[in-house]
């Protein structure tokens, strides 16, 4: 009887040895998105491709601006090529959440709602939230005060930092939410609304594109914001080696070149 019961236990430790020996081979990369990508050879970005200049959309599958050439130069780093994964400012954080993509890009705004579902890398841009407005109208609309008036049409677009900001800071006002941040500016210009409050960024570049509209004051933004890369909460090593090429860039100069190709500066 014992003899058997040494012989089951033996072969028991003989089949656990392997896996044992895995087991400790095994490093945190390999579990992570990092070790993924790697095996992959596929960096799947979500982005909704409609906030310049970070992210555009020009045709199906192709997108272009910051965070597109920045997603470029991190699957280099990975040895990996982008892939990415057409989303919208309401199914972002859904979409990423349920694991379609291995980073979101695309002029994301650092948020505690959001930072209860993921994690953010290290703010790579301060870009504060600016009203955008027809030129004419730039001494009106100085300050929250003057926006948030119940004669003032304010515009927005759904499910980012954008309608939350209207929601909350400018709840007198006359909101109306309109659907396509592709043509929003359009909504401006023909006056159909007085006021879009975005970041400074776009603000600046769509000033440039519609020079019926200006910019108030994108250097004194009415909210301070950082823009961010969202990351797979728990991964620590994901993390570290996003925030770890992130400075590099920045120290070494291409992330400067980078925004100067976009913003002018």
């Amino acid at each position: 009887m014992v003899p058997a019961i040494m012989r089951l236990l033996a072969t028991l430790i003989l089949i656990s040895l392997p896996a044992l020996a895995g087991a400790q081979t095994a490093s945190p990369a390999s579990a992570s998105t990092l070790g993924k990508v790697e095996q992959s050879g596929v960096l799947r970005v979500c982005t909704p491709g409609d906030y310049k200049p970070f992210s555009f959309q020009h045709a199906p599958g192709q997108f272009e601006g910051i965070d597109i050439d920045l997603m470029q130069t991190l699957a280099t780093a990975l040895k990996a090529r982008p892939e990415y994964v057409k989303t919208t400012w309401a199914k972002l954080l859904p979409d990423f959440v349920a694991g379609k993509c291995d980073i979101a890009a695309g002029g994301i705004s650092v948020s505690l709602e959001r930072q209860k579902q993921a994690y953010f890398s290290t703010p790579y841009m301060i870009n504060g939230k600016t009203p955008l407005t027809r030129c004419e109208n730039v001494s009106r609309f100085q300050t929250i005060e003057a926006i948030d008036q119940p004669s003032v049409r304010v515009i927005a677009n759904p499910g980012g930092s954008n309608e939350r900001f209207a929601k909350t800071r400018l709840s007198h006002a006359r909101l109306t939410m309109h659907p396509d941040n592709l043509t929003i500016f359009e909504e401006l210009i023909k006056g159909q609304a007085d006021v879009f409050v975005t970041e400074a960024a776009e603000a600046i570049v769509q000033s440039k594109a519609h020079p019926e509209l200006c910019a108030v004051n994108p250097d004194k933004p009415l909210q301070y914001a950082e823009m961010a890369y969202l990351l797979p909460q728990g991964d620590e090593v994901f993390k570290q080696f996003v925030d770890q090429w992130l400075h590099l860039s920045q120290a070494s100069g291409e992330y400067g070149q980078i925004r100067a190709k976009w913003l002018g500066k």
